[in-house]
């Protein structure tokens, strides 16, 4: 039997092996124990990891929903403020920012709650500006409809207005016209007869010295009385105007006519004989038309044959 060089005995060299395997099981426990715990961790920590990432995702997808949401009211908004078709600064301004808050929205990446409750707080105030514009433009359109059926209104009444006064006008004129008729004084009884140089009545005209033009003046009430300047005009059968050399005229109905003789009589609303005398020479045998004119109207016309 060899000789123990460790100085070890049989017996103490089986109780070293059992305290040393036993050392090595307990290690080996440990180890395990250790790693259980370990493996345990490393579950929970990929559980909590999981539901981490899961709820950060559905958030992202909340968020992004609210963005989504957010977008939508801000092109609505935008739609109805171009539907105003209004010329105004504030509501220029206004679409602008709200153009501004969508393209921000378009290239927004750092999602957050805080960010997207300022985005809804600038919608909701645009949303309030535009609904007091609405509201006024409303309100303008119910007053300018009233504004046009009450022009409307005053448009027709001033229209009939305008026809009864045109109507009233026409029916005054048509009265003034008429009285003014009605004021002409008229001659009648117009009668022309040659005299001879004594004054006497000759049967030929040819031995004529003058021409005496014989009428009544009408009896008028509507006339103004006083004096009055009565042309006769007496035109030979030649068709010429008898006339002195001076070619004396009068105005009628904004021109000038020669005249033969004229005389001044002083009317007062009756009957008035009256008689003008035409001086000349060489008479001719025939038809010679006699004319009377006073303030600007013509009183009466006849036809006198002269032998």
């Amino acid at each position: 039997m060899e000789e123990n060089t460790k100085g070890y005995t049989p017996d103490e060299e089986l109780e070293d092996d059992y305290y040393y395997q036993t050392d090595v099981n307990k290690s080996l426990r440990g180890y395990k124990i250790v790693i259980a715990i370990l493996a345990v961790i490393l579950a929970a920590i990929s559980v909590l990891y999981y539901n981490i990432n899961r709820r950060q995702q559905l958030q992202y997808r909340e968020l992004e929903v609210v963005r989504d949401s957010i977008k939508n009211d801000l092109t609505n908004l935008i739609s109805e403020y171009d539907s105003l078709q209004y010329q105004n600064d504030t509501i220029s301004a206004r679409l602008i920012e709200a153009n501004e808050l969508v393209e921000q929205l378009k290239y927004e990446r750092r999602l957050n709650y805080n960010r997207l409750r300022a985005y809804e707080k600038e919608v909701g105030t645009l949303r309030t500006v535009m609904q007091r514009y609405l509201r006024q433009i409303d309100s303008l359109n119910n007053l300018n409809r009233r504004l046009i059926n009450e022009n409307v209104t005053y448009r027709r009444e001033i229209s009939t207005a305008n026809l009864r006064a045109e109507r009233a006008e026409e029916t005054a004129t048509e009265l003034q016209n008429k009285v003014k008729q009605g004021a002409i004084v008229r001659a009648r009884d117009i009668m022309l007869v040659a005299l001879n140089a004594k004054g006497n009545p000759v049967s030929r005209v040819r031995t004529a010295t003058t021409l005496r033009v014989d009428f009544t003046l009408n009896a008028n009430e509507l006339a103004t009385p006083g004096s009055r300047t009565v042309y006769v005009r007496v035109t030979s059968p030649d068709g010429y105007i008898l006339s002195t050399e001076q070619t004396p005229t009068f105005e009628f109905e904004g021109g000038k006519l020669s005249y033969s003789a004229s005389r001044d009589v002083d009317y007062q609303n009756a009957d008035l004989d009256v008689s003008i005398f035409y001086n000349g020479s060489g008479f001719a045998a025939g038809t010679y038309k006699v004319q009377l004119y006073s303030g600007g109207h013509l009183m009466g016309t006849s036809e006198v044959v002269l032998r």
